[in-house]
């Protein structure tokens, strides 16, 4: 539980050409009930404001402000400087390390206890490896930053679906999925569902990697060779997991009016049905980590950036989940 009266929130805009930063400024305009702390060049905010014509003004966040809340159209900044002016909607592979920096700021503020849980803003991962930084995602930089294992877990009103590989090609995913990274994942999943989300016996539901579940081998091995011992173990040792049931049926309303979470095995398995269903309302969770992470649920729409023409509901849902998994 939070031992401070007022949360502290730390926010990262991500990709600054994309529309991480006029969620910001839009945030700015709201009256909060958790103090905010943005980790950005304070020009990039004060331009893409003036681009949108709302009123900012910015106050540079120092480590022994008291906590409280700031009124309407002020944000609190961290600053981290640019490497390169920005145009909204045109990536620069200049400003890749500027961008991990903001990350890596506001990590260090959450490891020191400064700040209570990080909410980031979407990246472009190809701009970064453009850069020559070898990146694969939000979750795995951060799974490295805090020499932590993760499991990136999707989260909207009415589902949640967890994964047992993320950002990889799918025709490496089969052999990611050993008995040991599958049992981590349900272990984090279990642990963090009771821990952040007060679930004291979470239903686990877990799909199959093959079509029909593997048809009992005949679709494929991995369900008999892999899943299911693993669940039987951890069924042995008090979880309560279904499964492995095929993935073209899991998502139906009989297992969903039964499960906490959905495991899928690999990314696009199981959030297509997730986003197909929340897009633009759900958040992005990172559990298995030593700090609170939430993200958005979509991308840096750069065709977007600067037009005022966007929706909030994905932000506000990993606020309002990361203020929840602190209380």
């Amino acid at each position: 539980m939070n031992p401070n009266p007022l949360p502290r929130l730390v926010y990262t805009p991500g990709e600054p050409a994309g529309i991480g930063v006029d969620l910001a400024v839009l945030l700015a305009q709201q009256t909060l009930n958790y103090e905010l702390i943005v980790v950005a060049d304070p020009e990039l905010l004060q331009s893409r404001a003036t681009q949108l014509q709302l009123p900012l003004t910015t106050k540079i966040w120092q480590s022994d402000f008291q906590r409280q809340t700031h009124p309407a159209s002020n944000l609190n900044i961290y600053p981290v400087p640019l490497s390169k002016p920005v145009i909204a909607g045109k990536l620069d592979h200049h400003n890749s390390q500027y961008v991990l920096n903001t990350i890596n700021t506001a990590v260090a503020l959450c490891q020191t206890k400064q700040c209570d849980a990080l909410v980031t803003g979407p990246i472009h991962k190809g701009v970064i490896n453009q850069a020559g930084i070898i990146f694969t995602g939000h979750t795995e930089y951060l799974a490295e930053l805090t020499q932590a294992t993760p499991v990136m877990m999707l989260a909207s009103a009415k589902l949640k679906v967890a994964l047992v590989t993320t950002h990889l090609p799918l025709a490496k995913v089969p052999a990611a999925i050993t008995p040991k990274n599958l049992e981590q994942v349900l272990s984090i999943l279990q642990h963090d569902l009771q821990q952040r989300f007060a679930l004291n016996q979470p239903h686990i539901f877990v799909t199959g990697l093959n079509p029909h579940a593997g048809e009992e081998g005949h679709l494929g091995r991995e369900e008999i060779e892999v899943i299911i011992p693993v669940i039987k173990k951890l069924q042995q040792q008090g979880y309560h997991i279904t499964g492995p049931l095929p993935a073209d049926t899991i998502f139906l309303p009989q297992y969903l009016q039964q499960a906490d979470v959905i495991v899928a095995m690999y990314h696009d398995q199981g959030l297509a049905v997730l986003k197909y269903q929340s897009f633009g309302q759900a958040t992005n969770i990172t559990l298995g980590l030593p700090i609170i992470r939430t993200s958005v649920d979509h991308g840096t729409a750069l065709d977007l950036a600067a037009t005022g023409n966007i929706d909030m509901g994905s932000l506000e849902t990993a606020f309002n989940t990361a203020l929840t998994m602190l209380s």
